[in-house]
């Protein structure tokens, strides 16, 4: 029994009592970490999402370490440039505990449990409980003007007699 599990952006195929080094965790020496399993492989191998759901695979954290210096050197001929760099990566030690399906046993056992004819609980009316937010108070609209009337010509004489 195996499996390929996903972790610090690459793929390992991991076996239960393996050991071996992974990208930093953030997790403490001794800590247990649940890895992410992209397949499962026992009798049957299972490789879709829905039955991914099921599959646990546990590691516990032995050590973080740094990994060999890599020695990094620039060089561009008749310029005169040259830089030398080193780099260590960061690294955490595991070791396999765990492989294997445990939620799916669970799950169909619940199922199992259940009448067919029974319908789960419903959830808590939090929407019906929760009170609607207050109203926001209306803008009030200005006092309608007085229209103007439409012709002043008869009141005053044009020739001004």
């Amino acid at each position: 029994m195996y499996a390929i599990v996903k972790t610090g952006g690459k793929q390992y195929r991991v076996e239960r009592g393996q050991r071996l080094l992974v990208e930093r965790l953030p997790d403490a020496e001794g800590a247990d970490v649940a890895l992410e399993p992209i397949l499962y492989r026992s009798d049957d191998t299972v490789f879709d999402k829905a039955g991914l759901e099921s599959v646990q695979v546990t590691a516990k954290v032995l050590a973080h370490v740094r990994g060999e210096k890599l020695r990094v050197f620039k060089f561009k001929p008749k310029r005169g440039y040259k830089r030398r760099t080193g780099h260590r990566q960061e690294l955490t030690q595991i070791e396999v505990t765990e492989i294997g399906q445990g939620k799916a046993k669970a799950k169909a056992k619940t199922a199992a449990e259940k009448p067919a004819g029974e319908k789960p609980a419903p959830k808590a009316k939090a929407a019906a409980e929760k009170q609607p937010a207050a109203a926001k108070p209306a803008k009030e609209k200005a006092a309608a003007k007085p229209k103007a009337p439409a012709a002043k010509a008869k009141e005053e004489p044009a020739d001004g007699s």
